[in-house]
């Protein structure tokens, strides 16, 4: 499986690898993208069986991102990985067509639990 990683943090970027090598999830491509207009653009050129998205990034924010992508007709899977993990939140992901929303600060096993559901 090819998962894109979109966070305007590298930092964070690499957090998000380990805890998917930890979560037994080590073996996948991994291609990465600096903001949401980016990942955007990554879906066409890398085309990724999963994205986990920041919700808050420069240039063009997570939700954003997945709303453009179903708008285009892109129906790759895709999950925010994120600080804000309110209800509402949680509800406009859904209903725009996210398959989860992982909350920072965020374990191995949700990942796992996560990367399950859509596997």
């Amino acid at each position: 499986m090819k998962i894109l990683i979109a966070d305007d943090s590298r930092v964070m970027r690499q957090i998000v690898i380990r805890t998917l090598r930890q979560a037994g999830h080590g073996g996948h491509d991994i291609v990465e993208a600096e903001n949401g207009r980016q990942a955007l653009e990554m879906v066409t050129s890398e085309a990724p069986d999963l994205v986990l998205s920041d919700w808050n990034m420069p240039e063009m924010n997570g939700i954003d991102c997945l709303q453009a992508l179903r708008a285009a007709g892109s129906d790759v899977a895709f999950g925010f990985v994120t600080s804000e993990g309110s209800e509402e939140m949680r509800q406009r992901a859904s209903s725009a067509g996210a398959a989860f929303l992982i909350a920072k600060p965020f374990t191995p096993e949700a990942f796992d639990d996560a990367l399950r559901s859509i596997a």
